[in-house]
């Protein structure tokens, strides 16, 4: 059927088997492999009705089932291995043309649905709408921004038109939202044209520097006359995690190694902690590795569940590699990574249970 009709589209999923893949055909008939290194492609039921791609579709994998969500018009159908069943007729006044998904948490599915004109966000099947100040759409991702727990499900946040958005949940009631402008302050005031920002001074002064140009100590002379010298290094400090590109990384931290040698007692950990993070940050952003974390997204995160998240992806050499660089306390960081290993080891078929003995004792001595 994929020779004959072509795949329309595709989504890319990760599942505790590995990364898996579902697609449409162009027979609008869905299809899917839970793990492409085994590759067993499973044709899901028919969708009644169906005559046009729908409007939106996600894969959802959870306690190793895997299911794919779509709108078609005002309903909401779940396709699984043996059947495909309508969810919700219906959503207020608002059509699912697009949609971001969240996680489901006691039989609670978060959904932030879209129109034209975009408005709403239920948690299926209560609708509960709130008006959103940008025509952007959103990022079709939501992630929970507090504790799943019984009676209090907790809110999920999503990011729109470069802000974050956060909607707790309700019964209808419509929620409060509140939007956080992405913290690039620094940023912007160093690199804004013609900017007399102690930050951006300081960034000129060190490239004056280099150049080995007078001009480097009239900038330089210019900030501490302000005694803003503290300031300027925090500001290089800062923009630096909000850089994606190395080479400028490295620019401003040069910057800000710089100014710190005219200051008496300015606190090294929050250079360092930086060039610890981005070291981090740009090798999970390799696009072998594909994980774009922003700095703001890695901190909320934090380090540990990270690693899970290269565990679970088998890319166990690099998060062991992150341990001990962060020198991590083994009970937290080797130790662990070496355990979900040497069950993935274990887990292996095409290996005898000799060979995946040897090669655990070899590794965990």
């Amino acid at each position: 059927e994929v020779l004959q009709n072509h795949v329309l589209e595709a989504q890319v999923f990760h599942t505790e088997f590995g990364t898996g893949v579902a697609i449409l055909t162009g027979a609008f008939r869905f299809s899917l492999a839970t793990n492409i290194d085994d590759l067993k492609l499973r044709r899901l039921p028919e969708v009644p009705g169906l005559q046009q791609p729908p409007g939106c579709w996600a894969v959802l994998s959870q306690d190793r089932v895997t299911v794919v969500l779509l709108a078609v018009g005002p309903e909401l159908f779940l396709l699984d291995n043996t059947s495909c069943s309508s969810v919700v007729r219906g959503c207020g006044n608002v059509g699912m043309w697009e949609w971001a998904v969240g996680p489901v948490s006691q039989g609670l599915l978060q959904l932030l649905p879209l129109s034209h004109h975009p408005r709403g966000c239920c948690q299926s099947p209560h609708p509960a709408p709130f008006p959103v100040p940008s025509p952007f759409p959103p990022d079709h991702s939501m992630i929970p921004a507090g504790r799943m727990v019984p009676g209090s499900p907790g809110s999920q946040c999503c990011t729109w038109g470069g802000s974050r958005c956060r909607c707790p949940p309700g019964s209808g009631a419509a929620p409060q939202v509140s939007w956080t402008p992405v913290p690039t302050e620094a940023s912007q005031e160093i690199f804004r044209i013609a900017s007399m920002a102690p930050g951006a001074l300081l960034l000129e002064a060190q490239k004056e520097y280099e150049k080995e140009s007078q001009k480097a100590d009239e900038y330089l002379r210019e900030i501490r006359e302000q005694q803003l010298l503290p300031e300027a290094v925090g500001q290089c400090i800062e923009a630096a995690g909000y850089e994606h590109e190395p080479h400028t990384q490295k620019s401003l931290l040069r910057a800000a190694s710089f100014g710190k040698c005219f200051l008496d007692k300015f606190p090294p950990e929050s250079f360092v902690r930086m060039c610890q993070d981005l070291r981090v940050l740009n090798a999970i952003r390799d696009y072998q590795i594909g994980i774009p974390l922003t700095f703001t997204q890695y901190k909320q995160l934090t380090i540990e569940v990270l690693l899970d998240r290269l565990v679970l992806r088998r890319l166990y050499p690099l998060a062991i590699r992150i341990c001990e660089f962060l020198r991590l306390p083994e009970i937290q960081g080797v130790s662990r990574i070496l355990a979900h290993w040497a069950c993935s080891k274990v887990q292996q078929k095409d290996k005898s249970d000799e060979e995946v003995a040897q090669a655990i004792n070899q590794k965990l001595g």
